[in-house]
């Protein structure tokens, strides 16, 4: 059994969901700090064909919180203009009517934490895919926040008895193999090859929140960028 651990971004990059569907678990680890300048409240789409990042407003945001005790501010009246925001950017994108279906019905509710909020962005994605891969909510169950790193990804690996964890690429630093091969795990990290679509524009904007993704693909055409990768 495959395993994935991350931290709930806002209606992330594609390359998290080449993850998700890399994995038959998928954990979202959310009872670690909140970085700031992080992307667990921001994230960038296309405004007038530039690169621009939005920022959900955070409730007393600091490194010394965990993401599920972080609420997002005035989330109604901040939803407004953003949705208003995909509207006039997105309104004559080839897949607006769905994905703008998506992006407003997750906006539109009430939550008492970011985690919630990017949990729910994260399942809508993988619901729209018909992603099989099993999401589970939250790394409070395993109750190991007593250990550090490493050791604690480890402990969550075991606890599912899982026989290989995969990771982002950007995580290479983070992990020893030797160390996982001595718990009889396997590691190995996903590198994403790049991913070209047609936008509005002449040329690709890469790296933009999974929200671009679906403005301007079929989700049979996403479902296909989503093998895009190489193992490590």
């Amino acid at each position: 059994m495959k395993i994935a651990i991350m931290q709930p971004y806002i209606f992330p990059y594609i390359g998290y969901f080449q993850l998700i569907n890399a994995v038959d678990k998928f954990v979202i680890y959310d009872d670690v700090n909140y970085i700031k300048q992080g992307w667990i409240n921001r994230n960038n789409i296309l405004i007038n064909g530039v690169k621009s990042m939005f920022t959900i407003p955070l409730e007393g945001a600091g490194s010394n919180k965990l993401i599920y005790e972080l609420a997002p501010k005035n989330l109604a009246y901040w939803n407004k203009n953003f949705i208003k925001t995909i509207e006039q950017n997105y309104k004559k994108a080839p897949f607006f009517s769905k994905a703008f279906d998506i992006v407003r019905t997750v906006f539109d509710s009430n939550y008492a934490s970011i985690s919630e909020l990017n949990y729910c962005s994260i399942k809508s994605v993988v619901e729209y895919l018909d992603i099989k891969t099993q999401l589970i909510k939250t790394s409070r169950i395993y109750e190991n926040k007593d250990l550090q790193s490493e050791k604690r990804v480890i402990d969550i690996c075991l606890k599912e008895r899982a026989e290989e964890y995969i990771n982002a690429i950007g995580g290479t630093s983070l992990y020893s193999r030797d160390n996982f091969l001595e718990r009889g795990l396997k590691l190995c990290f996903l590198k994403s090859d790049p991913i070209v679509y047609h936008q509005s524009n002449k040329f690709c904007i890469q790296d933009l929140s999974m929200i671009d993704v679906m403005m301007f693909n079929s989700p049979a055409v996403i479902s296909g960028y989503l093998a895009k990768y190489k193992l490590i």
